[in-house]
This record gives C-alpha cells, sequence and structure tokens, in this order.
C-alpha cells in the first residue's frame, strides 16, 4: 500500500510541472525547456526556445554535409538565404538564432539540399503541402492567439458529398460560445491558400482561439465562422487559373452555402454573409465571390491577394452598377514586410483600381511578417474580424 501511495504521489509531481512539449496543455510556451526532458520519441531536445526569445536548433545527422534552416522567421531577421548549423564532433548540428519577436513560425530543415520538418519537434504542421514544422516564441504570457481561460468556442467538422467535385469534402464550423439555435447569426465563410487545407485556419490561424478571445474583448460581434475547402482543382493544373473561379464560385452557390444555412441559425442572405481568404484564397474572394457571387456576399476580406492586370480583369466584377451599394464591407490587407515585390504588385493593382473607381474599402498593412501565417492571424486580430458585421 505505501508503494502504491508514493509511487501515486511522484506521478502527481510530475505532472504538476509543463515538459518540453509535453503536449499536456494547451501551453502558450510549449517549447520552453522547464524540466530538462526530450520531446516524446525525438533524440534531442529542439527547438529550445528561452525566455530571452533566442533559439537553439538541433539534430542529429553524423554523415550530412551541410544542414541548414529555412522558414518564416528569416523575413523578420531580413535574412534572404537559410541559416547554417555548425556540426560537432558528436555528429550533432546546433543552430542559435534571435532574439525573435514573439509570435507562431513555420520552418523545415533542410539537409544536403532535402527539405524536411525537425524530427525533433512534435509541433507539425498539416496540410496539402510537405511538412514543416512550428516555432513558438512565448512572451510572458497567452498571446492573443492563444488559449486562454475564456468561453471558448465549438468547432464542428462535417464531411459533405459534393455534386461540383464529385466527391466527399470538408468544412470546418466554428460556432460562438454562447450559441443558440433560436438566434439568427451572420457567417464567414474563410479560405486558405494555395496547398491550405481547412484545418490549416485552426492548427497556423488560430481562427478559434482569436475569435474567443476577442468575444472576451468585447472587440467583435458573434459570428459562425465556416472554414471551407478551396482547393477545386489540382493546384499544379496547366489551367488551375482557368478553371478555379468558376468551380469555387459553383461549389459556394450550390453546396457550401445551401449546406451552412441548412445545418446552422444564419442571417441568410447576403448582409449576413461574408467571404475571405489568404493569397489564393484571395483570389477566390475577388474572382468567385465578388465577380459571380456579389448576389450571396456583401462583406469580403481579401488577405495579401490581388491583381496586377486590373485594367482587364477589374470590369468583370466591379464593373456592376451602384457596387457600393451591394458591399457593406471590403477589407484588403497584407504584411508589413510584403510592402515590396510579387505579392504587393497584386496588392497595389487591386487598390489603385478600387481606388480609381471610387469602391469603398478599406486597406491595412501591419506585423512584422511576409507573406506567411503571422501576418495572416493579424490582419484578423487587429483589423478584420473586429470590423466584420458592424452595418
Amino acid at each position: 500500500m505505501k508503494k502504491r501511495i508514493i509511487i501515486g504521489c511522484l506521478a502527481a509531481i510530475s505532472l504538476s510541472a509543463q515538459a518540453q512539449q509535453s503536449n499536456v496543455n494547451l501551453s502558450h510556451n510549449p517549447q520552453k525547456d522547464t524540466e530538462g526532458l526530450v520531446p516524446f520519441s525525438a533524440s534531442l531536445n529542439s527547438p529550445q526556445v528561452n525566455d530571452d526569445h533566442t533559439v537553439i536548433f538541433r539534430i542529429k545527422a553524423p554523415e550530412a554535409k551541410e544542414v541548414k534552416l529555412s522558414g518564416a522567421m528569416l523575413t523578420v531577421m531580413h535574412e534572404k538565404s537559410p541559416l547554417p548549423f555548425t556540426k560537432g564532433d558528436d555528429g550533432i548540428w546546433t543552430l542559435k538564432i534571435g532574439p525573435l519577436p514573439v509570435d507562431m513560425y513555420q520552418y523545415n530543415i533542410v539537409i544536403d539540399g532535402v527539405s524536411m520538418a525537425d524530427p525533433n519537434n512534435t509541433y507539425a504542421a498539416f496540410t496539402a503541402m510537405p511538412p514543416y514544422s512550428e516555432l513558438i516564441i512565448h512572451g510572458d504570457g497567452p498571446q492573443w492567439y492563444d488559449a486562454k481561460p475564456v468561453p471558448h468556442g465549438s468547432i464542428t467538422r462535417h464531411i459533405y458529398t459534393s455534386k461540383v467535385t464529385g466527391g466527399e469534402r470538408e468544412m470546418y464550423v466554428y460556432t460562438p460560445p454562447t450559441y443558440n439555435p433560436k438566434k439568427k447569426y451572420p457567417v464567414l465563410y474563410l479560405m486558405g491558400g494555395s496547398g491550405e487545407l481547412p484545418s490549416n485556419w485552426m492548427y497556423d490561424g488560430r481562427v478559434n482561439f482569436i475569435m474567443d478571445n476577442l468575444l472576451a474583448e468585447g472587440k467583435a460581434n458573434e459570428m459562425i465562422i465556416a472554414i471551407i475547402n478551396n482547393q477545386v482543382v489540382h493546384r499544379n493544373h496547366p489551367k488551375h487559373a482557368d478553371l478555379t473561379f468558376d468551380i469555387m464560385a459553383r461549389e459556394l452557390r450550390e453546396v457550401i452555402v445551401p449546406f451552412v444555412d441548412s445545418h446552422y441559425s444564419t442571417k441568410a442572405n447576403a448582409h449576413g454573409r461574408a467571404l475571405s481568404g489568404l493569397s489564393m484564397g484571395g483570389r477566390h474572394t475577388m474572382f468567385s465571390g465578388m465577380e459571380r457571387c456579389l448576389d450571396l456576399f456583401a462583406n469580403f476580406g481579401v488577405l495579401s491577394a490581388g491583381d496586377n492586370n486590373m485594367k482587364e480583369t477589374m470590369p468583370r466584377f466591379l464593373a456592376t452598377k451602384d457596387v457600393n451599394s451591394k458591399i457593406d464591407y471590403l477589407f484588403v490587407g497584407q504584411g508589413t514586410e510584403e510592402q515590396s515585390g510579387f505579392f504587393n504588385v497584386r496588392v497595389k493593382g487591386f487598390i489603385d483600381a478600387l481606388n480609381e473607381r471610387g469602391i469603398k474599402h478599406e486597406y491595412y498593412a501591419g506585423g512584422h511578417g511576409g507573406h506567411d501565417w503571422s501576418t495572416w492571424r493579424h490582419l484578423l486580430y487587429y483589423r478584420f474580424l473586429p470590423n466584420l458585421f458592424k452595418k
């Protein structure tokens, strides 16, 4: 009996502390080394995130000739090339970087030219692209994208049959903490980018935690969020750009919107619906939503997207008579570090065309990220969601 009591006490003690990547709680600092333990199934402790916001990466690859780090953190470091590791006599390669701003970053380790997820990091992201790892730089406490002790909404995964794509598809639907079927709610239809799956908006985008925190802070209106799959044509199809917008518009009109309206208590009109997406999802918002479904949606969020050939494309979807009377809210946003290069050309082309035609909109660039999840989380929390469905 005494042995059982002692073992029980030891178990309680071991569970009272947070280990490196313990995955016990939804911690804001999961990669801080608090117990000196190696993550389960890993060979080394990596990444190790320190309170001064520096990071140590480690990987054992004794036969490798070269090991480098690539990822979103290079943008905020203003590094244009992957960073090299240093090899030790024990075959362990190490790299220390930082300090970095508090945030979440996606990264890969490149070993002799082969890019892979960090085999020692249990925080891996999965998508329609090759997998990558998450680096979580913690602050003094939970951030606005973290799980906090506030009322939490629910997320339901729906599998449905699409007559448009000819198969089974998925969507995730967030309902606010106080969801009441007797009340009507506006709906945000949220899309990812090239290669993204709906789950990315939860695990990389943290949209459910962001919405929970905004509601707890009194900064946003209650809404349903339908996180939908906007991969409707193989992304490497040679005619992807020619096919995807029509197919996505049909998927929205014929399948997705009717499904949500029939399963949830919604404001089933254009003023009660919003369509938004990042990168390719932003272009779906423009060309599938604004051009082809302006009768279904009156609110739009174009994140890190646009078109540098708006002289041809703009008249097709915004030359509609009295277009301003049909749009309640049009948001166009991008990251601070996106304001140059290819993506900025697209965004600027869209903004210039909107200004030339006097189409009302809000433009905002912010955060410290580039074309990555740091930017898209920032845009949702600081601008888009707080201003949505205010009319």
